[in-house]
C-alpha cells in the first residue's frame, strides 16, 4: 500500500473516531437532559463506565444505522409515500432501542417515545459532524467522489468503447414558474448569483411563448413528450365520458402521457438512459422519482415513489428535511401575518393547509428531486430533467416578486450551485441547461376585485340561482337584470329562473382561463345554440371589464359587441392585440382541440401594469393570455447550437432539446447507469444533502452550502 493510501485510510478513521466521540458526547448530554433517558446501573456508575456505556451504545447505534436501513429501504417499497416520514423516525428509534438492548448489565434505559428524540439527534449530530469534517479537506471529498463514479461505472451496464471518452450527458432543470424577465431581474439584484455567472460566462438565455394553456401540464408534456394537443387548459370537461381531467391527478397524467405517446409514435425525450424527477410525466425515461403519471401504480412496478425512499433511507436526511420542513412552516406563517398587519394588496387566503403544501413543495420535494439528480449525475446518465416546483407554489399566494419569493429563488439558486459542483466529479461531462414551463403574472383575484366568482357570474347569466352574497353584487344584479330583459320578463324581487335538470353549466377554472362546459349540449356547442340556450350569458360575460375575451365556436367575443372571426385573416390579431404578438395563433390553435370547451373565458389583462385576474384564489397565476406568465425562459451553455429565432409552444422547445442531444461528442450511449438495488444506492449515498437553509434576514454569496459540498472557489 502506498503512502496515499495510507495517509487516506489513516484520515478516514481519524473522521470515523471523531464522529464517534461526538456521537457519545451527544448521548451523555441527552442521558443528562432527558427525564426518561439513563445510561447506568439502578445501583449507580461510575462516571468513566456512564461514558463506556455512552460510547458502547454510541457505536451500536451508528452501526445498526449503517447496516440495516439498507435492508428497510427494501422492506419498505411498498409502503405509501405519505407515512414513509414519520416511519423513517419510528424506525429510527427502534434501531436505537436495540442498540441500548446490546449494553450489557442492562446499564440503560428509555421510553420508546424518547428514543425517537434521542436516535433523531444523534442522527442529525453524527450528519452534520461528518459533513464538517469533509468540508476541512476538499481533496477526501473529492477522492471519495471519484470512487462512487468509478464503482457506479463498475457496476452499471457497458459504456463506450473502451478507452473512449464518454460523450457529454444533458442536465435539464426546470425552475418551474420563473418567467423570463424574473430571471433576469433576479440575476441583476444578486437573488441568484449561481445563475448569473453561468449567465456571464458559459450561459445565454433567451425566452419562448407558451402556448394559450400556460401552465405545467400543457408546457411539459409538450416538452417531454413533445405534444400537447388537446390540453385545454389546467382542468377540463370531457363530455363523452363526464370526466374533468385535472393534470396533476395522477389517472389524468397518465392518461394524458399515454395520448400523446400515441399521437407522436415516440416515447418520449428521456427513452435512451434517461431519467425523470419530479415531474408530471415521464418523457419515456427508465429511471423515476416522483413521477406523477406512474405514481397511481401499485406494487414494485411504482419505482416513482423509490425517490422518497431512497433519500429518507438514510435517518440524517429525514431529520435535516424535517428540520427544514418545521422551519418553512413557521416561516410561511410569520410571513402571511406580517402581510395582514401591513395590509398587503392584493392577498390570498394563506391558512389551512397551505403552510404545509408550501413546506412539502419547497422543502421536501427540493431535497429529493436534488439528491436524485446527483445520484443521476454519479452515475453518469445521459440524459435527466427535472422540475423544481418551490417558486410556482409560493408565487401563487405571495405574489411573483417580493421578499418571499425573493427567498425561495436564494435558496434554488443554492441547490443549483451544489448540482454544478457536484456536476465536475461526474464519469462524464454534463451540459447544463435551464428552462421554465411558464411565469407568473401578477393580480388581483376576479372575486377580490367584482366579489363574486365566475361561477356565480355564468350562473346568473344563465338564470339560475346563485347565493345571495353574489346576487348583491353590481355583477350579479347586472347579470340578473341582463337575462330577465333577454327573456323579456320584468325585474321581480325574489323571482328565480329554474331550468330544467341537467342544464347546470359546469365552470371550470386555470388561473387567469376558465372554461364552461353544457352537458346537455352533445359536442361542442355552436355559438347560435348557447344564445338559444342562454340569451344572455355571453354578452354579459363578453362585457365585464374583468373579462378579456371568449372563444366560442370558431368565434372570438370581446367586449362592447366586437366579434372576430379565427378564420377570416387579420379579425383576431386586431382583437386580441393587447395580448401581444402570437395571442390569436395561440387561440386559433386551442379551437382546433377535441375537447376544447363550449366557451373559453380569459381574464381582462392590463398591458400597462402587467396584471390579470385569476379565476382562483392566486395572486400570481398563470393558465391563459396575458403578461409574463406566457414567457419562460430557456438557458443553454454556449457548447450547444442556438434556438431558433422565434421558439412558440412547448413543442418548439421539445425540438430543440431533441436536437442538443444529437448534439452530444457522439451518440447518447449509457455510461454506469445502475439499475435495480444499484439505484438505491446511487440516491442514497451521502453526499451532503440537504442545502443549507439561507439564514432569516440575509441573502448569500454564490459559494456552497457548509452543510453541504465543500464550498472552496466561486461558481464559474
Amino acid at each position: 500500500m502506498g503512502r496515499g493510501r495510507w495517509r487516506t485510510a489513516g484520515s478516514a478513521l481519524v473522521r470515523v473516531l471523531l464522529v464517534w466521540a461526538v456521537s457519545t458526547l451527544t448521548m451523555l448530554a441527552l442521558a443528562g437532559i432527558l427525564p426518561d433517558f439513563r445510561l447506568q446501573s439502578d445501583d449507580g456508575d461510575s462516571i468513566t463506565q456512564i461514558g463506556l456505556t455512552a460510547a458502547w451504545a454510541a457505536g451500536a447505534f451508528g452501526l445498526l444505522s449503517a447496516l440495516v436501513w439498507p435492508l428497510l429501504v427494501r422492506a419498505l417499497l411498498l409502503v405509501p409515500a405519505l407515512v414513509l416520514g414519520l416511519l423513517v423516525f419510528f424506525l429510527n428509534g427502534s434501531l436505537l432501542l436495540i442498540a441500548l438492548s446490546l449494553i450489557p448489565d442492562g446499564r440503560s434505559e428509555v421510553a420508546p417515545e424518547t428514543a425517537v428524540v434521542v436516535a433523531a439527534v444523534m442522527s442529525a449530530v453524527a450528519s452534520a459532524t461528518s459533513t464538517a469534517l469533509a468540508v476541512r479537506d476538499d481533496e477526501a471529498y473529492r477522492r471519495r467522489l471519484y470512487r462512487l463514479a468509478d464503482r457506479r461505472r463498475r457496476q452499471g451496464r457497458s459504456g463506450p468503447a473502451r478507452g473512449g471518452e464518454a460523450p457529454p450527458g444533458l442536465l435539464m432543470l426546470q425552475l418551474d414558474g420563473v418567467g423570463y424577465e424574473e430571471l433576469r431581474r433576479a440575476c441583476a439584484d444578486g437573488s441568484m448569483p449561481t445563475v448569473a455567472g453561468l449567465l456571464d460566462g458559459s450561459h445565454r438565455a433567451r425566452s419562448w411563448r407558451t402556448d394559450w394553456s400556460s401552465q405545467t401540464g400543457a408546457s411539459q408534456l409538450g416538452i417531454l413528450h413533445g405534444s400537447n394537443f388537446d390540453v385545454p387548459a389546467f382542468r377540463w370537461y370531457e363530455k363523452e365520458t363526464g370526466e374533468v381531467m385535472v393534470c396533476n391527478r395522477p389517472t389524468s397524467a397518465a392518461e394524458l402521457q399515454r395520448r400523446a405517446i400515441g399521437r407522436t409514435g415516440d416515447g418520449g425525450l428521456l427513452t435512451l438512459d434517461g431519467a425523470s424527477r419530479g415531474n408530471l410525466f415521464s418523457g419515456g425515461a427508465d429511471q423515476l422519482a416522483l413521477v406523477l403519471s406512474v405514481s397511481a401504480r401499485r406494487g414494485r412496478a411504482n419505482r416513482s415513489r423509490a425517490g422518497y425512499f431512497a433519500y429518507f433511507s438514510d435517518p440524517a436526511n429525514a431529520v435535516r428535511t424535517a428540520g427544514s420542513f418545521v422551519a418553512e412552516v413557521i416561516r410561511e406563517v410569520v410571513q402571511s401575518l406580517r402581510a395582514r398587519i401591513r395590509g398587503d394588496r392584493p392577498r390570498v387566503s394563506r391558512g389551512g393547509l397551505y403552510p404545509l403544501i408550501r413546506a412539502f413543495a419547497t422543502v421536501v420535494e427540493r431535497d429529493v428531486v436534488v439528491a436524485a439528480v446527483i445520484g443521476d449525475m454519479l452515475a453518469g446518465r445521459s440524459a435527466v430533467y427535472a422540475d423544481l416546483v418551490a417558486y410556482d407554489e409560493v408565487a401563487h399566494h405571495s405574489g411573483p416578486r417580493g421578499r418571499d419569493t425573493d427567498r425561495v429563488l436564494q435558496r434554488l439558486d443554492r441547490s443549483l450551485a451544489l448540482i454544478v459542483r457536484v456536476a465536475e466529479h461526474a464519469p462524464r461531462r454534463y451540459r447544463i441547461v435551464l428552462l421554465s414551463d411558464h411565469g407568473q403574472s401578477p393580480g388581483e383575484t376576479f372575486l377580490g376585485r367584482y366579489g363574486l366568482t365566475l361561477k356565480d357570474l355564468v350562473r346568473a347569466g344563465c338564470g339560475l340561482p346563485v347565493s345571495r352574497r353574489a346576487g348583491r353584487t353590481r355583477s350579479g344584479a347586472e347579470a340578473r337584470a341582463a337575462v330577465l330583459a333577454a327573456l323579456h320578463r320584468p325585474v321581480e324581487e325574489g323571482e328565480q329562473e329554474h331550468p330544467g335538470p341537467g342544464s347546470d353549466p359546469v365552470v371550470l377554472a386555470s388561473g387567469n382561463l376558465a372554461l364552461i362546459s353544457f352537458p346537455d349540449i352533445p359536442g361542442r356547442a355552436s355559438r347560435a345554440r348557447v344564445e338559444r340556450a342562454h340569451p344572455a350569458l355571453l354578452a354579459t360575460l363578453a362585457n365585464h371589464p374583468g373579462v378579456g375575451f371568449l372563444l366560442v365556436d370558431g368565434v372570438v367575443l370581446g367586449r362592447n359587441g366586437r366579434v372576430a372571426r379565427l378564420d377570416v385573416p387579420g379579425e383576431a390579431e386586431e382583437l386580441l392585440a393587447p395580448f401581444g404578438p402570437g395571442a390569436a395563433e395561440a387561440v386559433r390553435r386551442t379551437d382546433t382541440f377535441p375537447h376544447v370547451a363550449d366557451v373559453m373565458v380569459n381574464s381582462a389583462y392590463d398591458p400597462r401594469t402587467g396584471t390579470v385576474h385569476a379565476f382562483e384564489e392566486q395572486i400570481g397565476s398563470h393558465g391563459g393570455l396575458g403578461g409574463e406568465q406566457g414567457h419562460p425562459f430557456l438557458m443553454w451553455p454556449t457548447q450547444l447550437s442556438d434556438p431558433e429565432e422565434e421558439l412558440t409552444g412547448a413543442e418548439a422547445v421539445h425540438a430543440v432539446l431533441r436536437r442538443w442531444l444529437r448534439e452530444a461528442d457522439g451518440p447518447q450511449v449509457p455510461v454506469a447507469a445502475p439499475t435495480g438495488d444499484a439505484v438505491v444506492e446511487a440516491i442514497t449515498e451521502p453526499v451532503g444533502l440537504p442545502v443549507e437553509e439561507t439564514p432569516p434576514g440575509g441573502g448569500n454569496s454564490g459559494r456552497l452550502p457548509s452543510a453541504g459540498v465543500p464550498a472552496r472557489d466561486e461558481i464559474r
